[in-house]
């Protein structure tokens, strides 16, 4: 908006801007029109002008530049919308402006090893590694040309070179092979030792941050036993990639997104084991970091020095730590400390975990819409170098409930207040139980704070009474949770009291809304990840007609309880999201007391597991129901470019699978209908929260599903990255960019 809308009226004679005045301003009105317009065409012209650079230009003029440059697009890009498509995630997949900035560069540098790096950055978006496989290959050298970075012979009495054999499916491999005269390149049986072969390995899982966040005492095997992971469960921790300091490197481990082992994370003693951690990778910046206030003794601890740490094997919680010593298990995500020298008051962890997409409650960037209006409260959690007994002040708490509390008496002075957003400062543990109450018209935003991953751990501080975050309001209210991880509990929305008698209520809560936010499936996990409460649901409808949006989050089941007096069934939409009920046998949505629920839901770009019982389904697109999907109204809705398995009841459906795949085979050939429909199943690397390669597609998965989607990637919750295009296109460069004769291929390491 122009901070000038009088620019033009200023520019007449002061006799007319006077007789105008003397009329009510009416000439001043019609001009303040012409100078809007004429600030739209001033910012078009300024648009064109920075729409000549690759660096400034907006999305859709990206492959026009490429096709200056005699930049070679995919096919899929000529089927792109110039108004939408361009815009969309797939438009910047398919015409990657880093590798169209850098098309001059790659040219000049075609054939060299490390370009073969960049293009991976570039054209696909992920960290590789280039290899080329005729220095792996076995073969007797000459004693005045000698090769010492050659491939030879395993040391069976180096543990750390026989680990990397198949690290990181080989990426690291130092050892000698012998030939194998298989094209890297070939679609059926790929093989790697050859000379013409040069292979690309890349790493399509990221690693994310957890900055200063309570580690998790593993109770039940000692109060000196600690997890990583707040939730309790073991996981791998992830290195912090480095970048390189010369485009001509070769990339190290230290440069990609790799889990920790546990003999790189250790610095070997003389007497062969380990006795301390690599320098690189513990410390502020780095990869991991520990804090414990006041241990071993008062003053210390804030950080733990990098000498007391022992890197260990902590599979069976035994280990016998020495004294003023803590034993780190990167594989697991485990800390044990010694049993007669437990830390008093807390540990804290920052580590890196393994993801693949921004999805759920994470130290990411995220565009969090804020409501107007609002009044800002910041609630902090408790950190190893603050003063618990600290002073806050105005407009800062120490807890959710002081936040309500004042927030409650701020409305009881000032009722025209409507909004409050309560922002989560640190990536700690906010602990408690809450209940929202909401009157007519108001709106409460629960939030993380940028770049911040809060957990809001709900407590069964209520013996035998429900405890959860439990949400009731009247017309028009809203309550809306952004990238918060919520454990212990589950969400309650309770609706007004309902007699049975007239129309159905209106003070009832308007609309949840949960955004980048992950509400652990089971509500707690165990060490091995399975669920504590397999059963429970992450959100409850009791009572309540609220409509209920998700975005780009993870949760378990969703149980729907109806008032007695429905009206319409109530909207329930999910997007870019993981429904799991933590079993296929289980009930993703559903309710208790009824055959389906009475919720109209839609599902796009989803990954469902357990059943999905449904009054209607308005929209289903881009989405994997890994178990039946029963619908109770067939008449309306559509389901479109799914996976929706055998017995299931929907409406009608439109380049399903395995419908499309079994409409291909001979009629009558059971045997073939049979194989078929087994091949057309989705396969995941993992059906375990929060494993790094949690609910993603197998990379032998068929490839209906892979690239079935309606834009031809993915289906399921991975969908927007793209992965088939960044595949094709990242194939299309190499073979622009290797070497004559030489055969490249993509492998992937993660």
């Amino acid at each position: 908006m122009n901070a000038r809308p009088d620019r033009l009226y200023d520019l007449l004679p002061v006799i007319y801007r006077m007789r105008d005045a003397e009329q009510g301003y009416p000439l001043r009105d019609l001009l303040r029109v012409f100078a809007a317009q004429a600030d739209v065409l001033e910012q078009d012209i300024a648009r064109l002008y920075d729409n000549w650079f690759i660096e400034t230009c907006d999305d859709w003029v990206v492959p026009y530049i490429g096709d200056l440059l005699g930049y070679t697009l995919l096919p899929e890009a000529a089927t792109l919308d110039a108004a939408a498509g361009c815009a969309s995630g797939l438009g910047r997949v398919l015409a990657p402006r880093a590798d169209v900035a850098n098309t001059i560069d790659a040219r000049r540098r075609k054939g060299t090893l490390s370009l073969l790096e960049d293009l991976a950055r570039d054209a696909a978006g992920w960290p590789a590694r280039a290899v080329e496989f005729y220095r792996r290959l076995g073969w007797m050298q000459h004693l005045d040309h000698q090769h010492p970075r050659r491939g030879g012979t395993a040391d069976l009495r180096d543990p750390g070179r026989l680990q990397r054999i198949g690290w990181a499916n080989g990426a690291f491999d130092p050892f000698a092979h012998s030939v194998d005269v298989r094209r890297l390149g070939s679609r059926r049986r790929r093989r790697r030792y050859n000379i013409p072969d040069v292979g690309v390995f890349v790493f399509r899982l990221r690693s994310y941050p957890v900055t200063t966040t309570p580690a998790y005492c593993v109770e039940e095997n000692g109060p000196h036993c600690f997890s990583f992971s707040i939730l309790g469960n073991d996981t791998p921790l992830f290195q912090r990639p480095l970048q390189e300091t010369t485009p001509t490197r070769i990339a190290q481990e230290i440069n990609l997104p790799v889990p920790l082992r546990r003999y790189r994370f250790a610095v070997r003693g003389p007497q062969a084991d380990y006795a301390g951690v690599a320098a690189a990778l513990y410390g502020a910046g780095n990869s991991v970091l520990i804090h414990a206030p006041d241990w071993p003794s008062k003053g210390r601890g804030v950080p733990v020095p990098r000498e007391a740490l022992i890197p260990a094997d902590l599979s069976g919680w035994r280990y016998q730590v020495p004294r003023g010593r803590v034993a780190v298990d990167p594989e697991r995500g485990r800390l044990m400390f010694p049993a007669n020298q437990r830390p008093k008051r807390g540990v804290w962890v920052s580590y890196q975990y393994g993801f693949a997409a921004d999805l759920g409650g994470g130290e990411y960037g995220r565009v969090t819409p804020e409501l107007e209006n609002a009044t800002r409260y910041v609630v902090h959690a408790a950190l190893p170098d603050r003063d618990p007994k600290i002073a806050w002040p105005p407009g800062h708490f120490a807890s959710i409930a002081d936040a309500l509390a004042a927030w409650t008496q701020a409305r009881a002075a000032a009722p025209a207040l409507r909004a409050l957003i309560v922002e989560l400062a640190e990536s700690g543990v906010y602990e408690g139980s809450i209940d929202l109450r909401l009157d007519v018209g108001e709106a409460i935003q629960l939030r993380a704070a940028e770049r911040t991953r809060p957990v809001l751990r709900l407590l069964d501080v209520r013996a035998s009474q429900p405890d959860a975050l439990s949400i009731s309001g009247h017309a028009g209210s809203r309550v809306l949770l952004d990238g918060l991880l919520i454990v212990g509990r589950g969400i309650e929305v309770q609706g007004p009291t309902d007699e049975g008698e007239g129309p159905p209520p209106t003070e009832d809560l308007c609309e949840l809304v949960i955004r980048h936010c992950t509400l652990v499936p089971g509500w707690a996990l165990h060490c091995d990840c399975n669920p504590k409460r397999p059963g429970e649901p992450s959100v409850t409808f009791d009572g309540t007609r609220a409509a209920l949006r998700v975005e780009h989050s993870i949760m378990g089941a969703i149980s729907v309880i109806s008032p007695l007096r429905r009206g319409d069934p109530p909207p329930l939409q999910l997007c870019d999201s993981i429904l799991d009920a933590t079993g296929l046998d289980r009930v993703a949505l559903g309710a208790p007391d009824e055959a389906v629920a009475y919720v109209e839901a839609s599902f796009r770009r989803c990954t469902v597991i357990g059943e999905v019982q449904a009054h209607g389904i308005a929209l289903a697109e881009d989405a994997i129901f890994a178990s039946p999907l029963r619908v109770l109204r067939r008449q309306h809705g559509c389901v479109r470019f799914c996976y929706v398995p055998d017995g299931s009841r929907t409406p009608r459906r439109f380049h399903c699978q395995p419908d499309l795949a079994l409409a291909a085979v001979a009629a009558g050939d059971a045997a073939a209908t049979a194989r078929e429909r087994l091949r057309v199943v989705p396969q995941f690397d993992s059906l375990r929260y929060p494993a790094p390669h949690y609910l993603r597609l197998a990379d032998s998965c068929c490839g209906e599903i892979r690239g079935g989607a309606s834009d031809r990637a993915a289906m399921g919750v991975y969908h927007d990255l793209y992965e088939p295009q960044r595949e094709a296109n990242l194939a299309a460069r190499l073979d622009e960019y290797v070497p004559a004769g030489t055969d490249a291929g993509t492998l992937f390491s993660s």
